[in-house]
């Protein structure tokens, strides 16, 4: 058995989609000779936390954590944000929507010091370490999980003072992506020269969807082609609790949302679109239920509640990971939403797998031309339709209430399809990586 180490900020107990993908590359790489070593962060600043995650790491896993200068705490005081705020869904605002002023001095300061992220207080603490497990345990790859990018750059210092072939992988762009923040000429310069060296020193880099190779090959063509492999997100149904006996769980129609939810990724258009069907009469609402599970910035629960059916819907907050799942499974329909941006039609969100996943048909507000469109067009999992078209998200909304109501809500996935993107592929096709550089 080699060993790799897997430099990654996201880790249990943090909760989310971005740990997922790392959670089972530990779980699985042992299947296909390779023992992760984990360096993680001691006291990080979680979005979310997820402690039944901490179950899922494998008993003989070794997990290193180390400090990290978190400036957060200061964010928070300076714009007078409690503490319990997630930033993320916060500090992302929607197109048109302006700051405080304090949280405009706080953006410029994050965008003119902490380069490429806010956790570059880490990499001190996480070089040294990672040398010395490199040393101590033997280890004969490097393997780095990017947002937060810093953990590229430590990859990337890792690579440098011992040799050892690294891979980076990503989970989204990096510098001019959705997220990025308006960085001012010089730290963008700077940032861009960061991303193209860790591209260029990078053995090989490994990306969740098909959009971030081609985003750094647009962006530098000199980069070499061949050490960029496409590895999609997943689902893994040996996480999946056994699905409700009943036929019919719910009363009335339940379309469910999972994730993350703020600045361009929000319901507006699928609100209006339900505004738009009652006062014609064509549905009730006492008829359906919207469910979003997860962390909500404050303009989409702004929206909400100014929604002329706001008892219809329901808001939770954060659950773990299995009672995420088990929600799905408990609901007529499983809603996603794309960000609007110029990388929309790129953006395969990571819950894309696990909606597919859970066999319950889908209705995604997203580009047709898109990639995550693909995937659930090819697995025949649902309806597609743009954000902006909303004749059509009513009709189609229309149609969902209208068939759970007449018994007629059928569902036909392709099965062989759906099993392409259990997670213990993935982790696979790393390991065939890794092998290839080894």
């Amino acid at each position: 058995m080699k060993k790799v180490l897997i430099v990654a900020y996201y880790f249990p107990p943090s909760g989310g989609p971005g740990v997922q993908r790392v959670l089972k590359h530990v779980q699985y790489l042992p299947d296909y000779g390779w023992t992760p070593i984990v360096l993680t962060v001691s006291n990080g600043d979680f979005p979310a936390r997820d402690e039944s995650l901490m179950n899922k790491i494998p008993s003989n896993i070794h997990v290193e954590r180390t400090h990290i200068y978190e400036p957060y705490t200061l964010y928070r005081k300076f714009t007078g944000k409690d503490k319990s705020v997630a930033l993320d869904v916060n500090n992302l605002k929607k197109e048109g929507q302006k700051r405080s002023f304090t949280e405009s001095i706080a953006e410029f300061i994050r965008s003119t010091i902490f380069i490429p992220d806010a956790r570059i207080g880490w990499l001190p603490t996480a070089v040294k370490a990672g040398k010395r497990l490199i040393k101590d345990e033997g280890i004969s790859m490097i393997y780095s999980s990017s947002p937060p990018y810093t953990c590229s750059l430590i990859g990337r210092s890792l690579k440098r003072s011992t040799g050892l072939p690294w891979v980076a992988g990503f989970r989204d762009p990096w510098t001019d992506f959705l997220t990025t923040p308006n960085r001012w000429f010089l730290p963008k310069k700077i940032d861009k020269y960061l991303e193209h060296s860790v591209f260029s020193e990078a053995n090989a880099i490994e990306s969740a969807w098909q959009g971030i190779t081609d985003d750094a090959l647009n962006k530098y063509p000199d980069l070499q082609k061949d050490k960029f492999h496409h590895i999609p997100n997943g689902f893994d149904s040996a996480d999946f609790p056994p699905p409700p006996d009943m036929e019919k769980v719910n009363s009335v129609c339940t379309i469910t949302y999972t994730g993350s939810m703020y600045g361009r990724r929000n319901p507006a258009t699928l609100f209006q679109a339900i505004e738009l069907l009652l006062q014609k009469g064509q549905i009730q609402k006492e008829r359906f239920r919207l469910r979003f599970i997860g962390r909500l910035g404050a303009e989409v629960m702004e929206m909400i509640e100014n929604t002329s059916f706001r008892d219809s819907i329901e808001v939770v907050s954060y659950l773990p990971h299995e009672q995420s799942v088990r929600a799905l499974q408990q609901s007529d329909v499983s809603l996603l939403i794309v960000d609007e941006a110029k990388e929309s039609a790129e953006i395969v969100p990571g819950k894309v797998f696990e909606y597919i996943g859970v066999y319950k048909p889908i209705l995604a507000l997203a580009p047709r031309n898109g990639a995550a469109a693909a995937h659930i067009i090819e697995a025949n999992a649902g309806w597609v339709v743009e954000q902006q078209d909303i004749q059509t998200i009513a009709e189609t909304v229309k149609h969902i209430i209208t068939s759970f109501d007449n018994g007629t809500l059928i569902h036909h996935p392709k099965k062989e399809i759906i099993q392409r993107f259990e997670r213990k592929e993935a982790a696979r096709n790393l390991a065939e990586i890794f092998d290839t550089l080894s």
